[in-house]
């Protein structure tokens, strides 16, 4: 991509890695997570209405979050983030996503406003900073940008401006969402001018492929902050159990995600037909996951809080649905690396499933530990995989898209 300015990356060699200013974001999102957790929480404990509406409300939130991230990670993949254009973008979001962050646990009752008209913002302002910083040609790709959130921003704005508490504005946000997410999808398809296709983009595989690895440690430390602020709040013997399942889950997740495909994806990012390709696949396919890990922290406050009692039958949702969620997820991403699907990922979630019923009876413990002993089988035959093929490189698949 020829910019005529600054703002492009100098050459795809020694600009891999993230800055500080990139890692200062991930803080944001640390902090964002907790409240998203708490949130989450929240639809499976306390003044719980109907669970699928306001357990969809937080996930309408979690995509939210995780477009614009995704939005950042490229554009400092893309540009140059040294470049004072893209280091301001960058502050933009970072301020941004505190703001929704502070507002999300009200962001469908009294803070509505604030959450809409803050993601809005954000949204229009990054493809209007690049319109100031690129010359040339390429300056038609945050034209379309530009287009397909200004489009989006009015059922925002309608669903923000609607009284708190009502169904409308769940649906106005997701209709919202759903247009972010084609657009993206489509490279934003503008009538007249065109779209963004992958190879358009000229990108440093090292620094998207660490970006999306920096996002999965962020989960997974929010996770052990929710199970370290759970413990401290009930530290009592009891709970021992508990927690110490919840950590051997987190450490398990972690293996299981770095363990070849992770560790080898900036290779795979590098060997594709075009490394743009993952931009589009890469997103989906972390979404799925971080959506897991997600969900599986959330249920580690349930536990610890009520390890040896009445297990809610709808906490299955998160206990199991969380890493059944990530395996699925895993599934893909060994899929894009490697362009094969180990068998122990899809049996993972099979087990995961059949395993439901047994579980409805007995206390919370039990299903975080039978969810930790479906991830160990997982972990045990990678394990045993590596043995018997020790080198292993990365093949994606051709048009990984």
């Amino acid at each position: 991509m020829t910019t005529g300015g600054r703002v492009i990356r100098p050459s795809r060699e020694g600009q891999g890695r993230p800055t500080f200013l990139e890692l200062f974001l991930d803080l944001v999102y640390v902090f964002a997570f907790t409240r998203l957790s708490s949130r989450l929480v929240g639809d499976f404990t306390t003044q719980r209405r109907v669970i699928i509406t306001e357990t969809g409300e937080t996930v309408v939130l979690l995509l939210a979050l995780w477009l614009i991230w995704i939005y950042a990670a490229r554009m400092t993949s893309v540009f140059d983030p040294r470049s004072p254009i893209i280091q301001v973008n960058v502050f933009v979001i970072m301020f941004g996503s505190m703001i929704m962050a502070v507002a999300l646990p009200h962001a469908f009752g009294a803070r509505g406003l604030t959450f809409a008209v803050t993601y809005v913002v954000v949204q229009v302002t990054r493809p209007l900073l690049l319109l100031i910083a690129i010359r040339g040609p390429q300056r038609i790709i945050p034209i379309r940008g530009l287009c397909w959130a200004g489009v989006s921003a009015v059922p925002w704005i309608l669903g923000a401006a609607i009284v708190p508490q009502s169904p409308a504005r769940g649906v106005l946000w997701t209709i919202a969402l759903v247009m972010d997410y084609v657009g993206f999808a489509l490279g934003w398809r503008v009538p007249g001018l065109g779209h963004t296709r992958p190879s358009d983009w000229t990108l440093s595989p090292e620094h998207l492929a660490e970006r999306y690895q920096q996002f999965v440690i962020i989960t997974l430390g929010e996770s052990i902050l929710v199970m370290g602020a759970s413990f401290a709040r009930t530290f009592d013997s009891s709970r021992v159990v508990a927690i110490a399942l919840s950590f051997t889950t987190t450490v398990l997740i972690f293996r299981i995600y770095f363990y070849r495909a992770g560790a080898v994806l900036p290779l795979a990012i590098d060997a594709g037909e075009h490394p743009g390709d993952f931009a589009w696949s890469g997103t989906y396919t972390h979404l799925v996951m971080v959506a897991g890990i997600f969900a599986t922290g959330s249920g580690y406050e349930l536990v610890i809080d009520r390890p040896f009692g009445h297990l809610d039958p709808a906490w299955l949702g998160v206990i199991f649905g969380g890493p059944a969620l990530f395996l699925i997820g895993r599934s893909r991403f060994e899929y894009e690396v490697f362009n094969r699907v180990s068998l122990s990922r899809p049996l993972g979630v099979v087990a995961l499933g059949v395993l439901v019923p047994a579980m409805l009876p007995l206390p919370p413990v039990a299903a975080t530990g039978a969810a930790a002993a479906v991830l160990a089988g997982v972990a045990v035959r990678d394990m045993i995989r590596g043995r018997k093929r020790p080198e292993e490189t990365a093949a994606p698949p051709p048009h990984a898209a």
